[in-house]
């Protein structure tokens, strides 16, 4: 018996898209890692993205921080961990599509350990090993206007896919 209607290109889509959503829905809403799980991930997270920039703590310190104990390190060490535990206590309510939101994570990240916290970048920098530079980073005076071609084309590539 066939069936009393045709299924067009538009129909499929419409399939589609409601497919897409409903697969959004079941991986934000529905899914939820056990604590434990989420834990876990956010001490590795938070311990191995700070050790890149030289932070000396472990996982076991950075459980203790969690849990509002205290620990024998370096002050700036304990200090990093702390705002990386507050940026994550606020992740929910960042908008990662607007660079505000970006500089106010920064600040969280970088209070009470630069003058600058939640600014960008004026002043032109790079790395050195040694007495040979490594890497010169855009002039200061650019990166304003880098991040803001950086959000538009994150943006458009959003509404492509």
């Amino acid at each position: 018996m066939k069936p009393p209607y045709q299924i067009t290109d538009k129909i499929l889509k419409l399939v589609v898209s409601i497919s897409e959503k409903l697969g959004e829905i079941n991986a934000t809403h529905l899914y939820k890692p056990p604590t434990e799980l989420r834990k876990k991930n956010r001490i590795k997270t938070i311990q191995s993205s700070l050790e890149i920039e030289g932070n000396t703590l472990t996982e076991g310190q950075i459980t203790a921080l969690l849990e509002n104990k205290r620990i024998l390190a370096p002050k700036k060490d304990i200090l990093e961990v702390q705002n990386a535990i507050k940026v994550y206590e606020q992740i929910n309510s960042l908008n990662p599509n607007k660079i505000k939101d970006l500089e106010k994570a920064h600040g969280v990240l970088m209070e009470g350990l630069i003058k600058t916290a939640g600014k960008l970048r004026t002043k032109n920098v790079g790395i050195v090993k040694g007495s040979k530079v490594e890497h010169i980073a855009p002039s200061g005076s650019m990166v304003k206007g880098l991040m803001n071609d950086l959000f538009t084309y994150l943006k458009k590539m959003r509404t492509l896919y």
